[in-house]
């Protein structure tokens, strides 16, 4: 009770006073709690569990021990907070699937990687691991600093000696104020061997060590992707790294493909994504699966995910990596406390932490042991220098009266020292025979050898760091084991293109730049000279101008008339139904005004042996290599420099050797060798590669392959195979030879292309409609003839393109369809004169 006249009122500025009290707060929290210390890996919970444990015997060697006795003894003495959340703590160190090394042994029910609790720790028993104890090996030596407990009736360590370089062994996540740290656990043989290179070479820059220590290794193993996220977390100390589940595609016995799932990711709820993951199929957001079933057991995980009939395995695998944890983020801060102080470091800052923290503890150990050392060889000096004068010291002894008064005499008459004359006065009979003589010699040698190795220690860096170094060597011997976590190397992200199926499709663009693709098996195959299914709905003024067949993982390279080149995944080509007019080219691609496609080339990679073989309108021919378009902007790139009035009309890939056959809408052909084009940059405008005739122009560009025939359509719908063999080559520029006889019954060439035998071609008219045949259905004949019918068409409808198809879309032909159409006889009028 305060008494009158005595009381005190202060004036303090509240915002001023409320600042300080939560700085006060935050840093008793960063300190005293969330944070790890950088030289022993541990926060104060973690340090004063093991440190009251090593107090009372718990150690590994010893019985177990109720879990409740543990935390009382830590409660009582060090960690004055709630005992669940010190339990949980010790928990932790004890469950394999948190640790990559333990830190505590436990026996009972320590929770799973299920999210299930640990029973209560009235039931479970624990004591120290041998590796608990490296942590606390030589701390009743000097070797670290102490201070009093919370209510100063002990003390307790401020660090840990740590043998093991704890902080990466098995990592630590908490969350201050203000900031946080998650560490991800290591590969302690790994660990070990770049602290070594460290010592060596104390200049290494922080990416060399990377060769040593090459990525977390979690206790959980799994799969880790890609090396920027851990390259950025150990140059930078901070990172994102994509964790992966390890899952395999195997068979039933009864043929049926499934998914198991061996390991997850690090401090992933297996439960929480198992039931994830069925929610998901329930809600149809995972198609293809069929079945999902726990059968984990105490030999590890396993996951079996069963699979539909018709699914794609490896689509399935890719979504579940996609919507569920199988696939997580590891988002590593490297914060740690340096002396006290927060500090995001690097790998070689939290290495070279570690050594300076064991070369401080070696030297307060080594100069403990020199204390001792040199305290025992004192004493030992002095009962031989009594033994040299046995009989006058026993004589001084009997003539006095008592203990102190002999002690006195001692040193003063022989000049011992005080500790000499005790250990004199102490030493029994026994130790005067000639037996006990030689045994304090040969310990006084010893001494002398220990005294000598410990000040050189003390005296040389360099023999301190070889301690260090082989204290190391022995660590790894001891608790290292093998990796556990597969680093892959590839992207960090998933590409969308992971989960979608590689299979065939149809690519159709209309003359207005309406694109679509559809599955390869939507247009049925017919006889020769049927009239087709309608393939594409297109307005009066519309028409299909070009189709083709790709795989849905190709590129497609979509140049313009005006040579321009756009870049676009086949797969982000909407599909749509068989009469689906499509989308606009321009919401697809960022064309610029006016602008509209030429033609669209599917590439599979960007390699350096291929080259880019474009031809334009008027007959002008250019060669690039493949791999000068392999970075192509979003608004697109100059792929060829175009004159005003000419377009581009054809690209083909073409290799070193390969011949190239262009064809004029008058049925003209030329076949000369790529060698005659050389190559040239992706703006240049060309050279010639064929002389065209007044009203003529270049409607296909092919690559001469001796395994297939050339196939030639007309506008009329008529068209024939003629051998390559019968297309000489010639010399690039010239006017080339007959590729068909034109006449008013067939009509102009709308496309010409290479063929093989069990190939389709699909056949798209001006108003839409489609017809698929057997390229073996059409007859193989002379170059200068007419051709025979492909399909019949209607008075005003004509061919204005072909593609050929994949061997998948020549399967399931129509007979009610071939019944109805007849097929006209195969032209046999001789050959004209050839044209050069």
């Amino acid at each position: 009770m305060i008494e009158p006249g005595q009381e005190r009122i202060d004036r303090v500025n509240l915002e001023e006073e409320m600042q300080r009290a939560y700085i006060d707060y935050s840093m008793s929290v960063i300190v005293g709690r969330a944070l790890p210390d950088a030289r022993d890996g541990l926060k104060p919970g973690h340090r004063r569990i093991l440190y009251a444990m090593r107090e009372r015997g718990w150690s590994s060697s010893k019985p177990y021990v109720k879990c409740a006795k543990v935390v009382g003894e830590t409660i009582g003495n060090y960690h004055p907070h709630g005992d669940m959340a010190v339990y949980d703590t010790l928990v932790r160190m004890a469950q394999d699937f948190s640790m990559r090394c333990g830190l505590i042994d436990g026996q009972g029910n320590f929770g799973s990687i299920d999210g299930d609790n640990a029973a209560a720790y009235r039931y479970t028993e624990c004591r120290l691991t041998a590796a608990a104890e490296e942590l606390l090996a030589d701390i009743d030596k000097e070797t670290v600093d102490t201070r009093p407990n919370f209510d100063e009736t002990t003390t307790e360590p401020v660090v840990l000696p740590a043998r093991l370089p704890n902080l990466l062994l098995n990592g630590s996540t908490g969350i201050a104020v203000g900031m946080a740290t998650n560490i991800p656990p290591h590969n302690l043989g790994e660990i070990v061997d770049g602290i070594i290179h460290l010592i060596d070479r104390p200049d290494t820059p922080c990416t060399e060590l990377l060769q040593f220590v090459k990525g977390p290794d979690f206790p959980t193993a799994g799969i880790v992707r890609g090396a920027a996220g851990i390259r950025s977390f150990y140059e930078t100390g901070r990172g994102r790294m994509k964790m992966r589940g390890r899952a395999e595609i195997e068979e039933d016995d009864k043929g049926r493909a499934r998914i198991i799932i061996t390991e997850i990711p690090y401090a992933v709820n297996k439960a929480a994504l198992i039931t994830k993951a069925a929610q998901l199929v329930r809600d149809k957001k995972l198609e293809g699966i069929s079945d999902i079933r726990d059968e984990s057991d105490k030999r590890g995980i396993r996951v079996v995910v069963e699979i539909k009939r018709g699914a794609v395995p490896k689509v399935v695998l890719n979504n579940l990596y996609r919507h569920t944890t199988l696939e997580s983020t590891f988002g590593a801060i490297m914060l740690a406390l340096d002396h006290g102080r927060p500090r995001v470091m690097n790998l070689k800052e939290v290495l070279q932490c570690f050594v300076d923290h064991r070369l401080e503890v070696l030297t307060r150990r080594t100069r403990y042991e020199l204390e001792k050392a040199e305290a025992r060889a004192h004493i030992v000096e002095g009962l031989l220098k009594a033994l040299d004068h046995l009989d006058e010291v026993v004589r001084t002894i009997r003539e006095s009266r008592n203990r102190d008064e002999a002690e006195s005499k001692l040193i003063a008459r022989f000049e011992f020292s005080e500790a000499q004359a005790k250990a004199i006065l102490e030493m029994r009979l026994y130790q005067l025979t000639g037996l006990e003589r030689e045994k304090l010699e040969e310990e006084y040698g010893e001494l002398q050898e220990r005294i000598a190795y410990l000040r050189s220690l003390l005296e040389s860096r360099r023999k301190m760091l070889e301690v260090l170094k082989g204290d190391l060597v022995e660590m790894k011997e001891r608790y290292a084991g093998p990796r556990l976590t597969e680093l892959q190397p590839g992207e960090d992200d998933m590409d969308m293109e992971d989960l979608i199926a590689d299979a065939p499709c149809v690519v159709t663009l209309s003359r207005a730049d309406y694109i679509k693709r559809v599955p390869v098996d939507t247009y049925r195959q017919q006889r020769r000279g049927g009239k087709g299914v309608r393939g594409m709905a297109t307005k009066d003024e519309d028409a299909v101008k070009h189709v083709m067949t790709a795989m849905l993982h190709d590129t497609m390279l979509c140049f313009t008339e005006t040579g321009r080149l756009y870049r676009l995944k086949t797969w982000q080509i909407p599909e749509a139904a068989r009469q689906s007019r499509g989308r606009s080219v321009a919401n697809l691609l960022q064309l610029e005004e006016e602008e509209s496609l030429a033609s669209i080339h599917c590439v599979r990679e960007f390699t350096d042996d291929c080259c880019l073989l474009m031809a334009t309108r008027k007959g002008i021919v250019k060669k690039t290599p493949l791999s000068a378009y392999r970075n192509i902007r979003t608004v697109g790139i100059r792929a060829v420099n175009v004159e005003d009035g000419d377009r581009l009309v054809g690209v083909r890939l073409v290799r070193e050797g390969d011949d190239v056959l262009l064809t004029t809408r008058r049925g003209m052909t030329i076949r000369f060798s790529e060698a005659q084009a050389r190559p040239m940059g992706r703006v240049a405008r060309g050279v010639r590669g064929i002389s065209l005739s007044s009203g003529d122009e270049v409607v296909s560009l092919e690559i001469v392959d001796p395994e297939t025939d050339l196939l030639t359509v007309t506008e009329q719908g008529y068209g024939k195979r003629t051998s390559f063999d019968e297309y000489r080559r010639q010399s690039r520029g010239g006017k080339g030879l007959i590729g068909i006889r034109l006449t008013e019954r067939n009509g102009n060439v709308v496309g010409a292309h290479a063929v093989r035998e069990e190939d389709g071609v699909m056949l798209i008219t001006q108003s839409g409609q489609l017809v698929c045949i057997a390229v073996n259905e059409v007859s193989r004949i002379g170059r200068n003839t007419q051709g025979v019918r492909l399909v019949r068409l209607n008075e005003d409808d004509r061919l204005v393109s072909a593609a050929v198809l994949l061997q998948d879309a020549t399967e399931g032909e129509d007979e009610a369809d071939a019944e109805q159409q007849s097929a006209e006889p195969e032209e046999t009028e001789p050959p004209r004169e050839e044209g050069e």
